[in-house]
């Protein structure tokens, strides 16, 4: 309890009273005021952009791919700073590509604008189910080889026999169970509810 309160302490005595901060101007952004100020050398960058490039720090390993996803309209050199701009008008930083998204799994495109837009929504949970049925096949496929190999060596043991025939029938039962629900919520958002994204 007592770190936790030095820490407080000094983060506030830091943070608040240090006159080197209260002397910076963030971005166009007058400490005491908090009003947005026009900053006469030139255009104003945003701290980060959203495929997490902070500068000085360098980009990111998949800032590339990224900025093929989000920012196709730009130059694909970081160091030139245009996915960072702050338009001077509207004082945003420069908008990512509609319908893109950039996950762990790569540039996800929902082939509509965006979740605002009609058929946005259903587009990504397509895709979604198209990844989640491609898991679920391949881990079926693994647990039917292994089933299969568990029964090639189990030398007329009993037990083996049935653990093999019990990983065999699972992974057919999985991958059958899997199919049918994919197919019952595109059949149900698409021929029932009239989700818009679904069965196109």
């Amino acid at each position: 309890m007592k770190r936790l309160l030095v820490f407080i302490v000094f983060f506030t005595v830091v943070v608040f009273v240090n006159p080197a901060l209260a002397q910076m101007n963030f971005g166009g952004l007058t400490p005491t005021t908090g009003d947005i100020q026009p900053t006469a050398s030139g255009p104003r960058y945003s701290a980060c952009d959203q495929c997490g490039y902070c500068p000085p720090n360098p980009p990111p390993e998949s800032w590339s791919n990224c900025q093929k996803c989000l920012y196709p309209d730009i130059n694909p050199d970081p160091s030139i700073m245009e996915s960072l701009q702050i338009d001077p008008e509207t004082n945003v930083i420069i908008a990512p590509a509609k319908g893109h998204y950039f996950t762990f799994l790569g540039c996800l495109s929902t082939g509509a604008g965006s979740f605002s837009e009609e058929g946005g929504a259903g587009n990504v949970i397509q895709i979604l189910l198209k990844t989640i049925f491609s898991v679920v096949g391949g881990v079926a496929f693994l647990y039917l080889l292994y089933g299969s190999f568990v029964l090639a060596t189990s030398q007329n043991d009993p037990e083996k026999l049935n653990y093999g025939k019990r990983l065999v029938y699972g992974a057919i039962v999985g991958l059958i169970f899997s199919l049918t629900s994919v197919l019952l919520i595109n059949f149900l958002a698409s021929q029932v509810l009239k989700i818009p994204g679904f069965g196109n």
